[in-house]
């Protein structure tokens, strides 16, 4: 199996994270999360505290630590109650409580790494922290390539022998892209909303160039892209011709068949027109002073193991995202 270079990150602040690409349009930075315009629902974040807060967090087994993250307002009554049926009878002095308000994403990467959990919830989703990385170094990238897909991807911390690995946690990717960020760069990371005030309209399918032709559409020349649309566009006008293709599309009973993206011009679509314009689907941008990931898995959605690799020393060397346990 051959070793692929996929491009190089940085880490200035020393803490980097593993998540969904796509649930960055949940992520908060230093925000709280009750103000991020795409949050499922009202939720509250809630504290096990008590004597036995550590054995209760662990043996009730709902998130990694003593905190648990974005439980929906209607859903704390019988989490509370269900908590302490737990405790009554595991022998446990231990409560749930409700926490004052929610804790930005920001905080709690600083809060999985300092307790050693290194996971922590994104609205139910797994995501991964870790600490104590060389604020002044290049990480390289790595993928390992098996039968037909990767196998692993690795974040080279230090060139050294592993000696010892070490469980992170399980990473789950529901968007088929992976992000390898810095911690504070992803503060100033904008989803969906356009940097430059511009917007791209691209569909594609079956009958593209029968809506092309109906439309007058011309066809897109962007590496990596296929389909017609327009590029560049003033925001509104782009979100007025892809309202229309949305109408059109379940309006016609399916006919002609298409599908369509919007794209405004913000950091994730940036790494997207680099991902696809690139032979292993790759993108490296620069946010907030860093330079950040965006990969796809290869096997599309899925949970993947996430592991430390350490010298002898104890020193961590490698991260690793295990993609593929079939090779």
């Amino acid at each position: 199996m051959a070793d692929v270079e996929l491009g190089k990150i940085t880490c200035p602040s020393g803490q980097l994270v593993l998540t969904d690409g796509g649930y960055l349009s949940l992520w908060s930075g230093d925000r709280r999360p009750e103000d991020v315009p795409a949050r499922p629902g009202p939720a509250v974040d809630m504290e096990i505290v008590g004597p036995d807060a550590s054995a209760a967090a662990r043996s009730f087994d709902r998130q990694p630590g003593t905190r648990l993250y974005d439980i929906p307002t209607h859903g704390v009554e019988e989490i509370t109650d269900a908590f302490a049926k737990h405790c009554k009878k595991a022998g446990l002095d231990a409560g749930l409580q409700v926490l004052p308000h929610q804790f930005p994403h920001r905080e709690r990467v600083r809060h999985a790494i300092a307790s050693g959990d290194h996971t922590f919830l994104n609205f139910g989703v797994p995501v991964i922290s870790v600490g104590g990385i060389s604020a002044s170094s290049t990480l390289r990238v790595t993928a390992t390539a098996g039968d037909w897909a990767w196998t692993q991807i690795r974040i080279v911390l230090i060139d050294a022998p592993t000696a010892q690995t070490r469980e992170l946690g399980q990473l789950r990717v529901d968007h088929a892209r992976l992000m390898i960020g810095d911690a504070d760069a992803l503060s100033s990371w904008v989803h969906e909303d356009p940097i430059d005030g511009l917007a791209d309209v691209v569909f594609w399918g079956r009958d593209e160039a029968q809506l092309a032709v109906e439309l007058d559409a011309p066809r897109v020349t962007d590496p990596g892209d296929v389909g017609y649309g327009w590029v560049d566009l003033p925001f509104q006008d782009a979100l007025n011709r892809a309202l229309d293709l949305d109408s059109r599309r379940r309006s016609n009973g399916q006919q002609p068949m298409f599908n369509f993206d919007f794209r405004p011009h913000s950091h994730h679509w940036q790494a997207m027109a680099k991902v696809r314009a690139d032979e292993h689907e790759v993108g490296t941008i620069s946010v907030g002073g860093a330079d950040v990931m965006m990969a796809m898995t290869s096997v599309g959605d899925g949970e993947f193991a996430v592991r430390l690799e350490l010298d002898a020393a104890g020193t961590p060397t490698a991260i690793v995202v295990v993609i593929d346990t079939r090779a």
